[in-house]
């Protein structure tokens, strides 16, 4: 049972640093054309604030992903723990 509850929480690390990754790979990515944009005067304003918005909506994203890996862990650790219960009752 140890063996799984290892998996389990190595698992949730891994989708949490894999989509932290992504996460700035995504922010490096998008904001390309806009600092490319930010290099025109008259559009350096505007490109700045998409620049933000489109960070934070990003960050959004992958923070409900990195939420959602912890709720699912959160119930996969319960889930193994009622297990472990019944195999220590079924071995009596």
């Amino acid at each position: 049972m140890e063996m799984l509850n290892s998996l389990q929480k190595f698992v949730q690390e891994s989708i949490d640093n894999g989509a932290t990754t992504i996460e700035d790979i995504h922010k490096r990515l998008a904001s390309m054309p806009l600092d490319f944009l930010a290099r025109i005067d008259v559009l350096e304003s505007a490109a700045e604030g998409s620049k933000e918005v489109l960070n934070r909506s990003i960050g959004n994203v992958y923070e409900t992903i990195r939420l959602v890996n912890q709720k699912v862990g959160e119930i996969a650790s319960r889930l193994l723990g009622q297990v472990e219960k019944v195999e220590k009752v079924d071995k009596k």
